[in-house]
């Protein structure tokens, strides 16, 4: 089957340009200094490790990159039992995707990391590059015609400009203590997130730039949270 594939794709070359560049609409959400700019506003010192999880889905495939998005049905109203029920498919192959799940287990092996006097940073630039996809609209709903013709556009909807307007990434305050916490906070953001989505699908038309940052607000906030719970190693 694999030599059969092989041959229909070195027949076709537009066929393989083509999978290449449906592959990459699925698997990219904001592009890398828009990841960069939500990590520095949030005040994270590693910030410039927060675009790696993109570049490990070259060779990670899929057991990454379905850690970054959790197809949504329209209706779906993200509960933080479902944030936790997604924890333990992460780093697995899973065609609905786990975000929500790969932010908490992620910040688990942040923490675990820490305990055992390993170096963390690498566990938390996953976690904080997950943080940051949770606030991209299309990553929160269905991958369906509409998400597919928007997703390249409304990922670099603020690309060239973002790192020279921090100011523009708002922050509030966000209390965490506890992974019950980090669960409802999660699935706040997944709701407001999978809401925008569909209501541009609904209007048909573009995520505009102050729709981007507010968006990009809500992830900068929560990942200060999780800062901060994370320094005292809970």
């Amino acid at each position: 089957m694999q030599r059969r594939l092989a041959r229909i794709l070195t027949a076709f070359p537009l066929l393989v340009v083509l999978l290449v560049l449906n592959f990459a609409s699925v698997t990219f959400a904001w592009h890398d200094e828009t990841h960069l700019a939500i990590a520095k506003a949030a005040g994270y010192q590693k910030w410039y490790n927060t675009a790696a999880p993109d570049i490990a889905k070259v060779k990670a495939g899929e057991k990454e990159g379905d850690n970054h998005y959790s197809d949504n049905p329209k209706g779906t109203v993200v509960t933080p039992q479902m944030v936790l029920d997604q924890v333990q498919r992460y780093n697995q192959i899973d065609e609905q995707g786990h975000l929500y799940g790969a932010i908490v287990a992620s910040f688990r092996d942040y923490i675990s990391a820490k305990k055992t006097r390993k170096f963390a940073e690498y566990q938390m630039a996953y976690c904080a590059h997950y943080v940051g996809d949770l606030s991209m609209p299309l990553h929160n709903m269905a991958y369906d015609q509409f998400n597919k013709q928007h997703h390249a556009a409304m990922d670099g909807i603020v690309e060239s400009e973002v790192l020279e307007n921090l100011d523009k990434i708002k922050i509030y305050s966000i209390e965490i203590r506890s992974e019950d916490d980090l669960a409802k906070e999660v699935a706040r953001i997944a709701n407001l997130s999978e809401e925008l989505g569909y209501r541009l699908e609904a209007e048909n038309r573009m995520l505009t730039k102050e729709e981007a940052y507010v968006q990009l607000g809500h992830s900068a906030s929560l990942l200060r949270a999780i800062l901060d719970y994370g320094k005292a190693g809970k």
